[in-house]
């Protein structure tokens, strides 16, 4: 039944006017066609854009991670020298305590 009333429209309409409307739909075809690479073009450029842009920020950051991770390790070895440090201050003075505790008995005693 659709196709009687298409053939019959296409019947009853002069042949350049038909043409004209294929002509049309053609264009408008073409155009929206044109639209759509654009809109590709540009989705693509911006993706590519974003993906860039994503690497930067990601480059940065590691770089600043690095940072503060050579920053913590300097930190940590100079805490780690001033424990030993202290360690040995400890040790020398535990030392001198009991020497100094050996003389005092062995004067108390003599």
């Amino acid at each position: 039944m659709v196709n009687e009333m298409e053939t019959k429209k296409i019947m009853t309409q002069p042949l350049p006017q038909i043409l004209d409307e294929i002509e049309d739909s053609i264009k408008l075809a073409n155009e929206a066609a044109k639209n759509a690479r654009e809109a590709a073009e540009e989705a693509r450029k911006a993706g590519e854009k974003a993906a860039n842009e994503a690497a930067r920020v990601a480059a940065e950051q590691i770089s600043k991670v690095e940072q503060t991770a050579k920053s913590a390790m300097q930190l940590a070895e100079l805490v780690n020298s001033a424990i030993m440090e202290a360690v040995a201050v400890l040790e020398k003075r535990l030392q001198e305590s009991h020497s100094y505790r050996g003389r005092s008995k062995r004067k108390v005693e003599g």
